[in-house]
């Protein structure tokens, strides 16, 4: 086989994958919010199909809202499973609408989105080394009711000497309309090839509004005035405090398949959030 021939086969597997994968997608694992909604909605799929262990699943299937879909996704981040989420929280934009229709053939009709994470690493005051994932995004917040100072880097090379603000986010694409986009940041199609680097409450540059970088960058974050301007690091929902550094890049190591109703993939609802009022 060719060269072309070969990487022509790998493009179509890429294109039919979710087909084949979910053909024999019959052994689903149901996992649930603690809330009562997402409980009740458990008992009833449960009474309705054979629920697995996740670990010997095709598909994971997660009942709650965003926060919840994000939970899931970091529990499961190394299994390699689809995940497949129903609303039963409130926003669920990375969810699917709450129905016991059919699941398995919507399912196995689902377009499939493949996000990689944030790798954060973060370098402490004490010296310690944390090492977290973001699906959404990895921010800075100041601590306390003195401004942060930061130094802002990308592949080495200075790019603002000084940030005086609240904080400062890099979003991945697929969280570019939650946290992000409550900062002003702008929304990113999944294709883009960029993440987002957005002030929070910027003093000084005062007319700085973020900057895009490409994804293949290495982000350096530094804290100035640590002591004085003491800052916390958070990816997604887990902080880390007293921070002096913090690298961020995009983890092609790792690739998570969310699932989304025909005709409703997560690039379609980037692009429609664009256009909300």
């Amino acid at each position: 086989m060719s060269n072309d021939d070969a990487e022509r086969e790998r493009a179509a597997s890429r294109m039919s994958g979710a087909t084949r994968i979910f053909a024999k997608a019959e052994h689903v694992a149901f996992v649930a919010a603690p809330t009562p909604d997402a409980q009740a909605a458990l008992e009833t799929l449960e009474s309705l199909h054979a629920s697995k262990p996740p670990a010997d699943a095709d598909v994971i299937v997660a009942l709650g809202g965003d926060g919840f879909m994000l939970q899931t996704i970091h529990r499961f981040m190394a299994h390699g499973k689809p995940i497949y989420g129903m609303n039963r929280g409130s926003v669920g934009f990375l969810m699917n609408q709450y129905s016991t229709v059919d699941l398995l053939d919507r399912i196995r009709g689902a377009e499939s989105a493949h996000l990689n994470p944030l790798r954060m690493v973060a370098l402490l005051k004490s010296g310690a080394q944390v090492e977290l994932q973001a699906m959404n995004e990895v921010s800075m917040l100041r601590q306390t009711r003195q401004a942060a100072k930061l130094r802002v880097l990308i592949d080495g090379i200075a790019r603002l000497d000084e940030m005086v603000c609240d904080g400062v986010l890099v979003a991945t694409p697929a969280g570019s309309t939650a946290y992000n986009l409550s900062a002003h940041g702008p929304i990113l199609p999944l294709d883009a090839g960029v993440l987002a680097l957005t002030p929070i409450s910027v003093f000084r540059p005062r007319r700085w509004r973020g900057a895009l970088i490409p994804r293949s960058a290495e982000i350096r974050l530094e804290v100035l005035e640590p002591d004085k301007r003491p800052v916390s690091a958070v990816a997604d929902s887990t902080e880390v405090r007293e921070v002096i550094e913090v690298q961020i890049s995009e983890n092609r190591d790792i690739a998570i398949e969310v699932l989304f109703e025909a005709g409703q993939s997560l690039s379609e609802r980037n692009l429609a959030e664009q256009f909300s009022l």
